[in-house]
């Protein structure tokens, strides 16, 4: 080759060099706008997968479905649809959560006994308590529904004992209510260390619709102690002569 072909043959190579560069960028373009059609296609699909859980009030499902699709399609235009209510969604699985862990907390017993039937619902307390310098233990609160002896609210401790044998009288505080004097005794038995509520069927309709009650007693060891109880579980039916 002359070197007055020189020139020639660099322009040819030149364009066969743009021209491949332009179907390389063609052929990527190409390529990027099948995987978004593709990602928007399964981006719907996961929408609708989210909106039948949202539909059916399965809210930990449609979360799920929603974590999925913003996770794997966060830029498709399902995702942004899904996003708009993904708050909501979540605040109500959560709800439903809380909703469970607190009905568990409640324990229901119905036992025969002269004369009937004796109803009870329980709940520990959400701390445990030092009540005589043993250590830190359970706190219970029973409600109870008797045939003979009638209805009852009353603490059970597991250690130490109540300051309250005649009477006395105990703070009692719902959510965020200002305390509440309440009359409470405690019996001269040794069956149980318990101390009861006098006014049975006021505490028991001050926790209706309340998230946590606390009773602040005495003890024998000196001083007073507190029992927080998380009550937003209690199934009220289980004790319908209560109500």
């Amino acid at each position: 080759m002359t070197a007055s072909h020189l020139p020639l043959a660099a322009a040819v190579l030149l364009v066969l060099g743009l021209g491949a560069c332009q179907d390389r960028e063609a052929q990527a373009a190409a390529q990027a706008e099948a995987q978004a059609a593709a990602n928007e296609q399964a981006a719907a699909q996961n929408e609708r997968d989210f909106e039948a859980a949202v539909a059916a009030e399965n809210w930990a499902l449609a979360k799920a479905q929603a974590d999925v699709l913003l996770a794997r399609y966060p830029d498709t235009a399902a995702a942004e649809r899904v996003r708009l209510q993904f708050d909501e969604v979540r605040a109500k699985g959560e709800a439903l959560r809380e909703d469970a862990r607190t009905a568990a907390l409640w324990s229901y017993n119905s036992e025969s006994v002269e004369g009937g039937q004796q109803l009870s619902a329980a709940i520990y307390a959400k701390d445990t308590i030092d009540t005589d310098g043993s250590g830190p233990k359970q706190v219970r609160l029973i409600f109870r529904d008797h045939p003979s002896w009638g209805r009852s609210s009353y603490l059970v401790l597991q250690a130490g004992d109540f300051d309250c044998y005649g009477s006395c009288r105990v703070n009692v505080t719902v959510d965020d209510a200002a305390p509440r004097r309440m009359a409470a005794n405690r019996p001269r038995t040794d069956e149980a260390i318990a101390m009861f509520i006098d006014d049975e069927r006021a505490l028991w309709r001050a926790i209706d619709g309340a998230k946590t009650l606390a009773i602040e007693f005495p003890v024998k060891a000196g001083g007073t102690r507190t029992a927080v109880f998380e009550v937003a579980g209690l199934d009220r039916g289980r004790l319908p002569a209560w109500n």
